[in-house]
């Protein structure tokens, strides 16, 4: 299993590291300290589509003299999104577009999710996720930090600490599981947007999703 950034919890939940209540409270924590980081208006966050990664690293590093910018989510070949301070990712929107790339836009959100901003949300969410009892997953979960599964309890909490602040590696996770000999994904919660990126980090794989009964219904015939 693998849960893009918040779903990472979502799938620790299904693979019983920890329980469902300790998981919401988790979640509401981390959102509350993600959001206290960085003052609502100081952060921002773009998509950049059409440029490869090496790129958008090298730019984002051009204008970080601006402020801190960063590449925070690698979701699939040319789509990544980069975050940090609002002058600082508006500088790298701009010098993207210079760069050829076949969008660069802001997205709706409220803070610099996933960079360096979030290491004092991080220091405050350690001491929740260390005052958990967890246990090791039932079944391997893929974690977004460095594309491979944990089984050590501690190194699940540091993994989920060190996640606030480190790049979402979405394309590696997918491509772990398919090296794992995954063929079929099982998309949990409302949309498809995680099929969508799948389908494009591996063409071949098997994408179905979840949100309703009809949707349930379909998964378990092709699943059948």
């Amino acid at each position: 299993m693998a849960g893009h950034s918040l779903g990472e919890f979502s799938a620790l939940v299904c693979a019983g590291s920890l329980s469902f209540a300790e998981g919401v409270k988790l979640v509401r924590a981390r959102g509350q300290f993600m959001q206290t980081a960085v003052p609502v208006g100081e952060g921002s966050m773009a998509a950049v589509l059409g440029l490869e990664d090496q790129v958008i690293l090298d730019i984002c590093q051009q204008c970080s003299d601006a402020g801190v910018v960063e590449a925070v989510n690698f979701n699939a070949p040319g789509q990544v999104v980069i975050a940090g301070k609002v002058a600082a990712v508006d500088k790298a929107i701009e010098a993207l577009k210079e760069a050829g790339a076949k969008r660069a836009m802001p997205l709706p959100v409220s803070a610099p999710f996933h960079t360096s901003l979030m290491q004092p949300a991080a220091e405050k969410l350690s001491e929740a996720i260390n005052a958990i009892q967890w246990q090791a997953p039932s079944v391997p979960v893929i974690h977004n930090v460095h594309a491979k599964p944990e089984n050590d309890e501690a190194a699940i909490r540091d993994i989920l600490i060190k996640q606030l602040y480190s790049p979402v590696k979405w394309v590696d996770c997918v491509q772990a599981m398919v090296d794992a000999g995954v063929d079929t994904t099982l998309e949990c919660g409302p949309g498809k947007v995680l099929s969508g990126l799948n389908k494009r980090i591996h063409k071949p794989l098997n994408c179905l999703n979840i949100e309703d009964p009809a949707s349930v219904d379909k998964a378990l015939q092709a699943l059948a």
